[in-house]
């Protein structure tokens, strides 16, 4: 079933999405971070201004020592006067405004000048003059809703002045630095969304051509792999390497595996036949035996010889299959050390009292010893002397030799009969293979490739029509 993608409600579950809300939520939480610190120094920066002014002139008047009346009768504090007398109850609130109160908080008048009503505002919005005053910062009041900045001084005749600096301009100036602050980090952070979003999707491509590989390969394409991308990251460009080494694993196995199961089906028709063969003979001659047909003594003997012959073979070849099951199994081998050179001469002398006169030269100087199973090796030696008895004519030269070469060594068994054409040598090594259904089970080359690779050897065979068989074994030399 061909791989999709999976769309789910409720929410956002593609990594692209995420990761999108994720660098906008980061951007969202600097941006009110930024905007909160510039906010609060930018406040505390005006505040300390319209605090400092308020300072001045609150030491202007304590430094003085002045009084009510002193006030009243200088003229050299006419611009005090003429600030008193133009803060009356129009619309516009003035920035500054002035007030003279008393012990109890009450506005009073200066001189022939009764206060106004913001006058008598600001009074009222003092709670404590007295704490006003003895407090050198200035504080928050609100006079008619209007936001100020108060502090105050104490005459020497017991009457306080209240100061007052509106700080509307302040917040409203603050209010429209939010306000821009918060527009262009809207905008950033749709910029930031759309950025986010391209840039996500171009790096993960490399993501969705695995995806689309994945499906493909579901479908049966074990030949796809994730092609190599410009913009790939690092951690991305291993994952398709590795990926991609995955799936070469997945698709030498299948083929493996498919291969082995085609072996499978023809080591089991051919073991089926080659058991069927012996087991027809035998059930014919005990059927002609069980009918009375075979009168004869010498017919008799005969038959009897026959089902024997046929008993031995079958029992070869169960033996044979038996060996080959345990080398499938990877049996426990006896290692020790053998000399390989003693095992090539015993073989050969096998072979001169089973074929006299069949020419046998041997090469082999000196003991070389590797690290082996002893019957194992007796055995190849025997599958291998055997093959070249059984497929050659008895008047076929038969070279046997081993010797030391690239940090192993190398055994070989040569003659110079009919040899194989190329398409018999690819399967010589196949379970019951005979080239041109020659005599024998077939098994031979079989279990000398099987014990070799128990040894963590190989063996390879080299042949052509009309230039003989040459089986090489190379095998880890003695440490």
């Amino acid at each position: 079933m061909r791989l999709r993608k999976l769309g789910c409600k409720g929410g956002i579950h593609s990594l692209r999405g995420k990761l999108t809300l994720a660098n906008v939520a980061l951007l969202a939480l600097g941006i009110v971070a930024a905007t909160a610190v510039s906010v609060m120094a930018m406040r505390y920066y005006l505040l300390d201004q319209i605090d400092s002014e308020l300072a001045k002139s609150r030491e202007t008047f304590s430094s003085s020592g002045l009084s009510m009346q002193m006030i009243d009768d200088l003229s050299t504090l006419a611009i005090v006067r003429e600030r008193f007398l133009h803060q009356d109850d129009g619309a516009a609130r003035p920035d500054q405004i002035l007030s003279v109160v008393d012990t109890h908080g009450d506005a009073v008048s200066l001189g022939d000048f009764t206060p106004s009503a913001l006058q008598k505002d600001l009074a009222d919005a003092v709670d404590d003059p007295r704490a006003l005053a003895a407090d050198p910062e200035p504080h928050d009041i609100r006079v008619r809703g209007d936001s100020y900045r108060a502090t105050a001084t104490r005459l020497t005749d017991g009457t306080y002045i209240v100061f007052a600096t509106s700080t509307e301009a302040v917040h409203k100036g603050i209010a429209k630095a939010v306000r821009l602050d918060l527009a262009i980090g809207s905008l950033l952070l749709v910029l930031l969304a759309v950025v986010t979003l391209f840039s996500v999707r171009r790096r993960m491509r490399p993501l969705e051509d695995m995806v689309e590989t994945s499906s493909a390969i579901a479908e049966g394409d074990l030949t796809r792999r994730v092609p190599s991308s410009r913009d790939a990251t690092l951690e991305v460009e291993q994952l398709r390497t590795a990926l991609n080494a995955m799936l070469h694993q997945v698709e030498s196995a299948h083929r493996t595996r498919e291969r082995s199961a085609g072996q499978l089906r023809r080591f089991v028709a051919d073991a089926s036949h080659e058991l069927r063969t012996p087991l027809s003979a035998i059930r014919g001659y005990l059927q002609l035996y069980d009918q009375g047909m075979l009168q004869d003594p010498d017919e008799r003997k005969r038959a009897w010889g026959r089902v024997m012959a046929e008993a031995d073979r079958m029992g070869r070849l169960v033996d044979e299959l038996l060996t080959l099951a345990r080398l499938d199994q990877q049996p426990e081998l006896r290692f020790r050390n053998v000399d390989l050179t003693r095992l090539v001469r015993d073989a050969a002398e096998d072979l001169r009292v089973q074929q006299p006169g069949r020419p046998i030269s041997v090469d082999a100087d000196g003991a070389l010893l590797v690290h082996a199973d002893e019957a194992g090796l007796r055995q190849v030696l025997g599958n291998l002397v055997g093959n070249v008895r059984t497929h050659t004519p008895a008047e076929v030269p038969v070279r046997l030799g081993v010797e030391r070469a690239y940090g192993a060594v190398r055994l070989c068994v040569a003659d110079d009969g009919p040899g194989l054409a190329e398409e018999d040598a690819a399967r010589v090594f196949d379970r019951f293979f005979r080239a041109g259904g020659g005599a024998g089970s077939g098994l031979g080359l079989a279990i000398v490739q099987g014990v070799v690779q128990a040894h963590g050897g190989r063996v390879t065979v080299r042949t052509a029509p009309g230039e003989g068989l040459a089986v090489t074994v190379m095998l880890p030399s003695r440490t």
